[in-house]
């Protein structure tokens, strides 16, 4: 009478050179995580170009850039309003530093308020309680 033997082996596809894939003995690495731009950073660099494909006439309006970007108007005026803080404040949230680990320090929401101030002076005062 035979006996069944079962083995089992770890291993994983690795491409080579020119798209050859080879079998390697053993666990896959794990991917390194690199740092990623912020999500307020990518909302705020999306508005600036939105913005311009509007004033270009590449897009009529931000009604059918919403269509376009599959979301609602609502959620289009949202990112689209990251356009009335100050300028100062633009730079310094397209230019904040990549998060490493967690959660992102600032968030759109967070901005909300401070872009609906009409007034320089205090958007900069509010953003300083949001940075801290």
């Amino acid at each position: 009478m035979t006996q069944a033997h079962t083995v089992q082996r770890h291993f994983h596809v690795t491409l080579k050179r020119k798209g050859h894939k080879e079998l390697v003995p053993g666990e896959a690495p794990r991917p390194v995580k690199s740092p990623k731009i912020p999500r307020v950073a990518r909302l705020m660099a999306l508005a600036i170009r939105f913005d311009r494909l509007i004033r270009e006439g590449h897009v009529k309006d931000q009604a059918e850039l919403a269509k376009l970007g599959h979301v609602t108007r609502a959620r289009l005026s949202q990112i689209m309003n990251l356009l009335m803080l100050a300028p100062d404040i633009q730079e310094t949230i397209l230019l904040l530093d990549p998060t490493t680990r967690g959660e992102d320090r600032i968030k759109e929401r967070d901005l909300r308020p401070i872009a609906a101030m009409p007034d320089w002076r205090k958007q900069r005062r509010m953003i300083k309680a949001v940075q801290e």
